[in-house]
């Protein structure tokens, strides 16, 4: 079935990236993202070390699965397979998914939106 082989695009950010949304999503990827991707995004968190491939350095210019917020929500929602990041889907709003990618953006390159 051709309509199986498609993939959907990315969401799009429903979420301003204001100093509210800012704050809630640091908090959030303090809770939740620094233990692997360290205080500032760079893939060196203590519980990261162990992890074969390492986790991504969220602050250079070098995005694997995707730049936009789109493809950064959906990184955060569904995990990535053969890595450590788990799936956030069941453990946040989408609301509170949206608050993490505008944080990261905010410590990340600036790429496409």
């Amino acid at each position: 079935m051709l309509a199986a082989t498609l993939q959907a695009a990315p969401p799009a950010n429903t979420v301003t990236a204001d100093a509210a949304s800012l704050a809630a999503g640091k908090k959030l990827y303090d809770a939740n993202c620094s233990s692997c991707h360290g205080e500032t995004g760079r893939g060196d968190g203590r519980a990261g070390k162990t992890l074969t491939p390492p986790p991504a350095n969220l602050a250079d210019e070098t995005w694997l699965h995707g730049s936009s917020d789109g493809e950064i929500f959906v990184v955060i929602r569904d995990g990535v397979k053969q890595t450590g990041m788990k799936p956030f889907g069941s453990r946040m709003t989408t609301h509170q998914m949206w608050d993490v990618v505008n944080y990261v953006r905010s410590i990340g390159p600036s790429s496409p939106r």
